[in-house]
């Protein structure tokens, strides 16, 4: 059995999540209390992060990398174009979403929020939140304007790309921090990836002491 290590919240783990179950690969959910960097978590990944994956005799790590490797060892449904100028637009904004939207908005919102608690980090930061709040704006004009373009994200078809994002929108959904009024292409967009069954297993999630709110699993909103 596949074995994935991962949070529920983390959008590194979802990302690899939504990939998984897009491809119909079954795996086994493990939560991992990365930080408290045990012995045994260390062993898996000396750099002390999630998602790991153990798959076919394989331990992977950082989440790019693996869904690349699943987009390889299992090419249908195709997550990547197959010509160079689309593999390299879902890369672009996978690290997007990966590096710019997490420092912008998933670190100061998510993080902040509920991460901290969980972890016994304190209390959130009111200086990050708000920065974080202020700079989704931003970037769900931006999303809004690459649909006003396309069909999904990265072109005519659903990509990785479109799992990359819609894995932070969920987590910051989770927390009602999304304002899906703001863009109708975006509201558009979320509403239809969140319908695919690889997604049922994201709407079902649930954090101890952090209840979704209503809206969370409501395919219409």
């Amino acid at each position: 059995m596949n074995r994935l290590f991962h949070v529920p919240l983390s959008p590194f783990c979802r990302k690899v999540r939504l990939s998984l179950a897009e491809k119909k690969i079954e795996v086994e959910l493990v939560e991992e209390r990365y930080w408290e960097k045990g012995p045994e978590f260390l062993r898996r990944n000396p750099a002390g992060k999630v998602p790991i994956l153990k798959m076919a005799g394989k331990t992977l790590t950082e989440s790019a990398a693996i869904c690349e490797y699943i987009e390889d060892m299992h090419p249908t449904p195709a997550l990547m174009p197959a010509d160079p100028e689309g593999r390299y637009e879902v890369r672009r904004l996978v690290t997007w979403f990966d590096d710019k939207f997490h420092q912008e908005v998933t670190s100061k919102l998510l993080y902040e929020r509920v991460n901290k608690k969980v972890m016994g980090q304190g209390y959130p930061d009111s200086t990050a939140v708000k920065a974080g709040a202020k700079a989704i704006k931003y970037h769900l004009d931006y999303m809004g304007w690459l649909l006003d373009l396309r069909r999904w994200l990265a072109g005519d078809q659903m990509t990785l790309a479109d799992f990359a994002a819609a894995a932070h929108l969920s987590s910051l959904d989770y927390i009602s921090d999304v304002d899906w009024t703001r863009n109708e292409n975006v509201r558009e967009w979320y509403a239809k990836i969140k319908s695919r069954p690889a997604f049922r297993s994201i709407l079902a999630d649930h954090v101890s002491g952090f209840p979704p709110p209503a809206h969370y699993a409501d395919l219409d909103f």
